[in-house]
């Protein structure tokens, strides 16, 4: 069983915040301001002003594991993202571990319930699996809660569009313990461009920061 989505970088674009002020001075063809600490501050200013389209042409892949089928049927909605998920018609799904949330955790009743359910679903599968059915049909009846593997790429704009959705206290809580996995690990490579975001003080979400502090 898991508590929720398990973030790995695979892969970002070196030094992105130069490679945004690279593309961003071509603009303005002001290439010939470039040095020291220009990148940070350009960055910022590219954040205040809006103008976050130059975000795009720096990007970052992580690969995700043991979130639910619940979850990433909430994340391939992004589809500004290229994504390779962990397929069930081609992977043998007998043994598969699922998600359970802390509420049905919490509650002695409702976990009983969900547990018998998903030894249901294992029965039927398995069931299935023996009589022959093709692994394309059989998981017709696998749950929600099964777990799955995806990997996910995403320009850095569209990382900070999922980032303030899905990172929102009201935001669905197995995609929010996502995005601030994934916050945590852009704003190391990235200060200047996800420096407008923070952790909550419980650090259950993401909040806004006023831009006047990103100066």
């Amino acid at each position: 069983m898991s508590d929720g989505p398990r973030v790995e970088l695979l892969a970002v674009t070196p030094e992105p915040e130069r490679l945004i002020e690279a593309a961003g001075r071509t603009c303005y063809l002001s290439l010939d301001k470039t040095g020291g600490d220009t990148a940070a501050r350009f960055c910022r200013m590219l954040l205040r002003s809006g103008h976050h389209s130059v975000f795009e042409h720096a990007s970052a892949t992580f690969r995700v594991r043991g979130g639910s089928r619940a979850f990433t049927h909430q994340l391939v909605r992004h589809r500004l993202c290229a994504f390779s998920q962990q397929s069930q018609r081609y992977v043998d799904e007998r043994g598969f571990e699922v998600v359970k949330p802390d509420t049905v955790a919490g509650n002695p009743e409702a976990e009983i319930l969900f547990d018998r359910h998903v030894e249901r679903c294992r029965e039927a599968y398995d069931g299935l699996r023996g009589m022959g059915i093709p692994r394309e049909d059989a998981r017709f009846v696998l749950p929600n809660a099964a777990q799955s593997e995806i990997v996910v790429s995403a320009n850095f704009r569209e990382w900070r569009h999922i980032l303030e959705l899905r990172g929102d206290r009201a935001a669905q809580w197995e995609i929010r313990r996502f995005a601030v996995e994934i916050f945590k690990i852009l704003v190391k490579h990235a200060p200047n461009v996800f420096g407008d975001f923070r952790l909550s003080d419980d650090g259950a979400c993401l909040e806004k920061v006023d831009l006047g502090e990103c100066r």
